[in-house]
């Protein structure tokens, strides 16, 4: 097991080591040149817990405690009386900033839903600015749960420990070994911003997710791409290889994985991960930049120079390629949701009116295999394969890849899940028609079948199948399996989800409100689907700023979220679709009247919209149905009501009946 801690000794022995044996051995264990500034940093801290830590000798105490989801550390966690302190050192600050709580919470949240020893454990957070003045505080502790972060000078830590303790002696506090406690398994679920940004700094895929054998393990999937990309360089073959999964199985997260194993720009192995998702790929080069910034302190136009080659859309990487007849930079090609690549009429259309392509004849897939092809001996492709995803017109699905290969490439080895064939990603296309005169090869470690995103509820996108398949009975049953970990509520006020969203999105924790792009009659609910966010705001920047998803005033919908999360989100339901005799009704507003939507392939991207915006929650959900109004023929509630009755249906309860979250 990878060392969990820098330092890990009894409170006794602690205090009766010398500061310069526990600095050494902090410095010894970091994996980084340690800077005077952290050294110094270290030494006032662990001058501060030897005076706070004299009447605690029996406590155990780790420093630079790993938090692997962030890729981050905490600075010290205590384990004393049963109740693990989670403490984050401020040196020399002199005030306590609302960023500085969040984080300490954020590292205690980690720890209580990803580290199996802490999962029924009290946890209290404090933060320590080390030259503030003493606060004014009330010690607020609740059995098994994580308490609000507490404000602490460099001198009020004993008193917080004592009050601590003597309410959990109240609540008879099972004590914790920390021999025991540290050995269990740390099951990291990051999200995707998150986890671009730890394999950035060169962490590997097992250090930063899930490795249960409940969820598919991610390590598994990259561990097979990795051997097949190997194989064809050694061989000096042509692969492409198809990966699938379900909405948040990680898909994206391997793909990345891949990507940042093979930056290494001394060698051939040169890989680059496309997506057509702009927001997607706007939200991760910015997160990104970011992070480099504040790490290497560099200036955030360099930051973004060197982070932009690793992501890339999809749309600009064929536009570079057709100014040039040579093979690209990249061997390695990730191509994230594959499926959404264009059809050959779309790409023709948009290629001859748009980019001044009069004699431009394939689908976005053939070409995008023809650029790869060019290389004269070795390359693979990597496509990511996501089902029920497609929202857009034009959209070609898996059929124009396999028709371009059988078309112009049958020379290339295919690699596939085993499970491509369901109708999930197939459709109902013939697959053994599809796959015939091609060297394929099914790979049972290509499909990643189990939800990761919302790490609380495994069976989140099962649930989410049954109710958009009408199958409420089958939802109900589903969501009786996740509704103690994973809350969904409906409610028929707006201002009752934004005030459930607030009430459970704590620390760094991400929530925001969601529709449909056709929800055009939110409108007079003060949501306006029109009105265009930025993704790098919206995702990206602090609760204060009105741009931000936090806010809770900017809406996103299925083209802003697709392929990226929250921890809490708020579903707008408009009539775009309603409930007709047993099924669905698809309606698109147009002008002053809803009109029907009668083409299946419109009717099929309506339901995906909302099955994106229905998986996008890695914690829970509220869903705002509104009673719309009888004095307006565009939003009758009846309209909604049928709506509303059918979620109920599916176990989704009515938020007043529930009682507040603790």
């Amino acid at each position: 097991m990878a060392q969990r801690a820098y330092y890990s000794s009894a409170a006794w022995a602690f205090l009766e080591e010398s500061d310069d044996s526990i600095l050494g051995k902090l410095t010894a264990a970091s994996t980084y040149n340690v800077e005077l500034t952290q050294r110094n940093a270290w030494l006032e801290e662990v001058r501060i817990l030897k005076d706070q830590l004299r009447h605690f000798p029996e406590a155990h105490l780790f420093l630079e405690f790993s938090i692997p989801r962030m890729g981050k550390r905490a600075d010290a966690i205590l384990i004393c009386g049963g109740v693990i302190f989670l403490i984050e050192f401020k040196v020399g600050a002199c005030h306590f900033l609302s960023a500085d709580r969040a984080q300490a919470l954020d590292y205690a949240l980690d720890l209580k839903h990803f580290h199996e020893g802490s999962h029924d454990a009290s946890i209290v957070t404090v933060l320590i600015a080390t030259s503030a003045p003493e606060p004014a505080r009330a010690v607020c502790f609740s059995k098994g749960e994580v308490a609000p972060c507490i404000d602490c000078s460099r001198t009020g830590l004993d008193q917080i420990i004592s009050s601590t303790l003597k309410c959990a002696a109240g609540e008879e506090v099972v004590p914790i070994d920390p021999a025991v406690w540290v050995q269990t398994d740390y099951k990291p679920t990051p999200t995707i911003v998150e986890a671009a940004q730890a394999l950035y700094r060169n962490h590997d895929v097992s250090e930063i997710s899930r490795s249960d054998a409940s969820a598919k393990n991610l390590s598994e999937t990259a561990s097979e791409i990795t051997r097949i990309i190997a194989a064809a360089k050694r061989d000096q073959e042509k692969v492409i290889c198809f990966v699938t999964g379900v909405p948040g199985a990680g898909k994206t997260l391997a793909g990345l994985s891949v990507t940042t194993s093979l930056m290494n720009h001394e060698n051939d192995e040169h890989a680059v991960f496309l997506s057509g998702n702009g927001p997607l790929v706007k939200v991760l080069r910015a997160a990104l930049a970011r992070d480099l910034k504040n790490r290497e302190k560099t200036s955030i136009q360099e930051a973004k120079r060197r982070t932009n080659t690793f992501i890339q859309n999809i749309h600009h990487f064929r536009d570079d390629s057709l100014e040039t007849n040579a093979p690209p930079t990249n061997r390695v090609v990730v191509f994230d949701e594959a499926q959404r690549a264009w059809d050959h009429h779309h790409t023709v259309k948009f290629m001859r009116q748009k980019k001044g392509q009069p004699n431009f004849d394939a689908s976005e897939p053939e070409f995008l295999i023809e650029v790869l092809n060019r290389h004269s001996d070795w390359c693979v492709i990597i496509a990511l394969i996501g089902g029920g995803q497609e929202i857009n017109s034009g959209e070609a699905g898996l059929q124009e890849w396999f028709l371009a290969l059988q078309k112009r490439f049958s020379h290339w080895k295919v690699y596939h899940s085993n499970l491509i064939t369901s109708d999930e990603y197939a459709g109902n296309l013939d697959f053994d028609r599809l796959v015939e005169g091609l060297d394929s090869h099914p790979r049972k470690e290509l499909h990643l079948g189990v939800s990761v995103r919302s790490f609380r509820a495994g069976r989140l996108s099962e649930f989410v199948h049954y109710l958009i398949d009408n199958q409420p009975e089958k939802a109900r049953d589903c969501y009786r399996a996740i509704r103690s970990k994973y809350p969904i509520v409906l409610t028929r006020n707006l201002e009752e989800a934004r005030t459930w969203l607030r009430a459970h999105a704590r620390g760094n924790e991400l929530s925001g409100l969601t529709a449909s792009s056709g929800g055009r009659r939110l409108k007079p609910e003060g949501i306006d689907v029109k009105v265009v966010i930025d993704p790098e705001h919206w995702f990206l920047n602090g609760p204060e700023d009105v741009r931000g998803c936090q806010y809770l005033e900017q809406v996103a919908t299925e083209f802003d979220i697709q392929g990226l999360e929250l921890d809490w989100a708020g579903i707008a339901w408009d009539a775009d679709l309603r409930r007709g005799r047993g099924g669905w009704d698809f309606r698109r507003f147009s002008g002053t009247k809803w009109q029907s939507v009668n083409q299946q392939v419109k009717q099929q991207y309506l339901l995906n919209a909302y099955r994106v915006l229905l998986t996008r929650a890695r914690q829970g959900m509220v869903i705002f149905v509104p009673r719309g109004s009888s004095d307006d023929p565009t939003r009758l509630p009846e309209f909604y009501q049928p709506i509303a009755d059918y979620l109920e249906s599916a176990g989704i309860p009515l938020l007043h009946s529930l009682p507040s979250p603790t």
